[in-house]
C-alpha cells in the first residue's frame, strides 16, 4: 500500500487553501477517523496480514514481528465476537496486558470468565481461552466466533485446531468469519503439523509453491487410507466427489448442499524483527542473535528447516524416522508380504489400522479404517483378511476389543498371533545387556533397533505424518539397565490421538516365521506340542 508523505509546508499551504465550512468537516472527519481507526498495523507484513482477505492467514515465522499486537488489532478493528486462544491459560496474562495497555482501560473486562466485552470503539467482545488437555477444545463446540486466532498454534494438537475451526462462522450480513495462526517455527516435534498445514509456504517438499501472501485453495478431503487431509488447489471452482475423482462439471440441483465441496483460502506471511522498528531499537535483536543454535535461526530467521528439540529419551530419533520414510518408493509388485500388524479401534477417533511388512523390509501404505467401519469381531476380521496374503503372520493387539477379531482370525484365517503388551517381556535388547518392563518396551524398543542406521537393516516406512509423529511421541524411562517405554495414553496426549498407525508398525516389525518354514522336528513338537505355534507363547491369553 503506497503512503503519502507530505511536509509540514506542504500540509499548511494546503490548509491555507480551505474555507471556513471546508475547514470544519476536515475537523469532523480527522475526529472521526480517530475514533474509528483505533489501531494502525506497520507497513510491511503486518500490513498485508491485517487486510488479507483469506479465510485462514498464517503470520510470523521468527520473533519480533508483532504477531500478538496484530491479533489484537484485527481483534479491535475487524472483529464483532472474537475467540483468543493459547494452549496454556497462564500464557494469556500478556495478551490480556497488551489489550489493556492499548484501550488504557480495563472496563468491560472479567477476569474469571475472561471474556472483555464492549473493547473498544467498535464494541468487540472478545473471549480468551485455553486447551492444555486433549479434549479442552469440546467445550467450545457450538459457540461461533467471527474472528478466531490461535497465538503460538504449534503449540496445540492439530486435532483441536481443526475442531475449533468448525466454529469460526458468522451470520452477519457482509461479515467474513476469519482465522488467523501466529508463530514461530516448532522448537518440538510436537507441533511439526504446522509445516504441514502451511505447506505450499513452508514445507520445503511440497509439491505446490505459493509466494508470501498468495491466496491458495484448500479443501479437506478423504485420505486412500482412510484418513483425510488438506488437498491444495489453483483453482477456487467448487466440485463434487465420484469416489477419489473431483468432478467440477456438475449440476447443482443434482445434489445436496453437503455434497458440494467449496475449497476455502489460505495465506502465510512472513515477518522478522526487522519489520518492526518499534522492537528494533531495543536491544531485543541483540537477544535474538546470542541464541544458541538451532534457535537462533528459528527465531531471529524464521528457518522452518532449522533442527527441533527431540526429548533426550526419545525411543525412536525423529532423524531415523525420515531416513526411513526417505527410502520408501510405491512398488508396483510388492513381493512376499511377511508380516501384518494390527491395532484395532477403540472408538472415538481412532482408527484400526493394518501395517503390512513384505520383503526387503519395506512397509506398505497403511490401511485404515474409523472405528464406526469396525464396530465388532467378524466385521474387523473380515477387513484385516483381505489385505492379508501367503500366509504371513497376522499380529493383533488382543488387549480389550482386539480380543473379538483376534478369535475369529484365528479360526477362520490361522496365523493370528495375540499380544498382550502388558505382559512380560520375552527379549533382551540387542547387546543383551538391557532388559524391560513389558512387552510393550520391548516391541517398541526392538522398532527403534530395526531402525537405527547402525544396524543397516534398511527399513522404508511409508511417508505418513501422523505415523511420523506418532512414532516420534514415545519416550522411555531406565531404571540401571531396565528400560520402560511411554505409555499409550502418554503419546495420546502429546500427538492428541490414539497411536494407531504406530502400534501396526511395531506390531509388523515382530518377526515371527511363517508356519510353512517351521521345523517339524521333535526338538519342536515336544516344546509346543500339538498347539499352535506361538513365539509369544500365546501371551493373549
Amino acid at each position: 500500500m503506497a503512503e503519502l508523505a507530505l511536509t509540514t509546508e506542504q500540509v499548511d499551504r494546503l490548509l491555507g487553501t480551505l474555507t471556513e465550512d471546508e475547514r470544519r468537516e476536515l475537523d469532523t472527519l480527522l475526529a472521526q477517523d480517530v475514533q474509528d481507526v483505533f489501531w494502525r498495523p506497520l507497513p510491511g507484513p503486518q500490513m498485508a496480514a491485517f487486510y488479507s482477505k483469506a479465510d485462514i492467514i498464517g503470520y510470523g515465522g521468527a520473533a519480533g514481528a508483532g504477531k500478538s499486537d496484530l491479533i489484537l488489532g484485527k481483534t479491535l478493528m475487524q472483529a464483532h465476537t472474537a475467540r483468543i486462544l493459547r494452549r496454556e491459560g497462564t500464557q494469556l496474562v500478556g495478551l490480556t496486558e497488551r489489550l489493556a495497555q492499548m484501550l488504557g482501560n480495563r472496563d468491560g473486562w472479567n477476569g474469571q470468565n475472561k471474556i472483555w466485552r464492549d473493547a473498544g470503539p467498535r464494541k468487540v467482545t472478545i473471549e480468551f481461552g485455553a486447551t492444555p488437555n486433549p479434549g479442552d477444545e469440546q467445550k467450545y463446540q457450538g459457540r461461533a466466533a467471527d474472528f478466531l486466532a490461535f497465538d503460538e498454534a504449534p503449540g496445540f494438537l492439530e486435532m483441536q485446531v481443526r475442531f475449533l475451526l468448525g466454529w469460526n462462522r458468522t451470520t452477519l450480513p457482509g461479515v467474513k468469519a476469519q482465522t488467523i495462526f501466529t508463530f514461530n517455527p516448532p522448537t518440538s516435534t510436537q507441533g511439526r503439523w504446522i509445516i504441514r498445514f502451511f505447506g505450499p509456504w513452508l514445507d520445503r517438499n511440497a509439491p505446490r509453491k505459493a509466494d508470501p501472501g498468495e491466496l491458495v485453495y484448500v479443501a479437506t478431503l478423504p485420505k486412500p487410507n482412510g484418513d483425510s487431509g488438506d488437498e491444495f488447489f489453483v483453482r477456487p471452482e467448487r466440485f463434487v466427489l465420484r469416489g477419489r475423482e473431483k468432478i467440477y462439471d456438475f449440476d447443482p440441483a443434482d445434489f445436496r448442499p453437503e455434497d458440494i465441496i467449496t475449497p476455502s483460502t489460505r495465506t502465510f506471511i512472513p515477518g522478522r524483527i526487522s519489520n518492526n522498528p518499534y522492537l528494533l531499537g531495543t536491544g531485543y535483536l541483540r537477544q535474538l542473535q546470542s541464541l544458541k543454535e538451532p534457535l537462533r535461526s528459528q527465531m531471529l530467521h524464521g528457518d522452518f528447516s532449522a533442527c527441533m528439540k527431540e526429548d533426550a529419551n526419545q525411543v525412536i530419533p525423529t532423524v531415523w524416522v525420515e531416513m526411513a520414510m526417505e527410502r520408501w518408493r510405491d512398488r508396483a509388485q510388492k513381493g512376499e508380504m511377511l508380516s501384518v500388524g494390527v491395532d484395532v479401534a477403540r472408538g472415538g477417533a481412532d482408527f484400526t489400522t493394518i501395517a503390512k511388512l513384505h520383503d526387503g523390509n519395506w512397509v506398505d501404505r497403511l490401511v485404515k479404517y474409523p472405528g464406526a467401519e469396525t464396530p465388532d469381531g467378524p466385521m474387523t476380521a473380515g477387513l484385516i483378511m483381505a489385505t492379508v496374503r501367503q500366509q504371513a503372520p497376522v499380529h493383533i493387539d488382543a488387549i480389550g476389543v482386539g480380543a473379538s477379531p483376534f478369535d475369529y482370525l484365528r479360526d477362520m484365517y490361522g496365523p493370528t498371533y495375540g499380544i498382550n503388551v502388558s505382559h512380560k517381556p520375552t527379549a533382551r535388547d540387542r547387546s543383551g545387556l538391557m532388559t524391560f518392563k513389558n512387552l510393550r518396551s520391548q516391541l517398541w524398543w526392538q522398532a527403534r533397533e530395526a531402525l537405527d542406521p547402525a544396524n543397516n537393516e534398511g527399513v522404508a516406512l511409508p511417508p505418513d505424518e501422523d505415523l511420523k509423529a506418532q512414532l516420534c511421541a514415545a519416550t522411555y524411562d531406565a531404571e540401571g539397565n531396565n528400560v520402560q517405554v511411554s505409555s499409550t495414553d502418554d503419546i495420546k496426549d502429546v500427538v492428541g490421538r490414539s497411536p494407531d498407525d504406530a502400534t501396526a508398525v511395531i506390531l509388523a516389525l515382530i518377526r515371527t516365521p511363517k508356519r510353512s518354514s517351521l521345523s517339524t522336528s521333535e526338538d519342536v513338537t515336544a516344546t509346543q506340542g500339538t498347539a499352535p505355534y506361538d513365539p509369544y507363547g500365546n501371551v493373549h491369553t
